[in-house]
């Protein structure tokens, strides 16, 4: 069973996508800010990464999503990585993750704008992690 770690501000956020990930069979972690969530990252258990992926909420207090993504990637680079968003940058109509992936320090991230079905979220992890459907 697949583990994730959901990092998101917001607690019905956080509730959501773990109801829909565990009725997914997902084990899910969750933790309220990026502070908390690069504890939960650092724990090992005999040297190996507790989690198969992360989702990571870009906008958060304290530590942003993009701050937290660069200190996972040292800690471990090859962790697959979900940024999710909905904050729609001015009158654009486009969001951070449109950008986001164009920075090279953040490449291979794979980004979903919310609002997102739980279909939509299943589905970004299992290609994340290389899962088939």
């Amino acid at each position: 069973m697949p583990r994730v770690l959901v990092i998101d501000d917001q607690p019905h956020v956080r509730a959501t996508i773990s109801i829909a990930l565990k009725a997914n069979g997902f084990d899910v972690v969750a933790a309220e800010s990026g502070r908390l969530g690069l504890i939960e990252l650092n724990k090992t258990a005999f040297d190996m990464p507790l989690f198969d992926a992360v989702i990571v909420d870009i906008y958060m207090p304290g530590m942003d999503g993009v701050t937290l993504i660069k200190a996972m990637r040292e800690h471990a680079p090859k962790l697959p990585i979900i940024a999710i968003s909905g904050a729609l940058l001015r009158e654009t109509g486009r969001t951070v993750l449109d950008i986001l992936a164009k920075a090279p320090h953040l490449s291979g991230i794979t980004c979903l704008q919310k609002p997102f079905r739980p279909k939509e979220l299943v589905q970004a992890i299992q290609n994340a992690i290389g899962v088939a459907a």
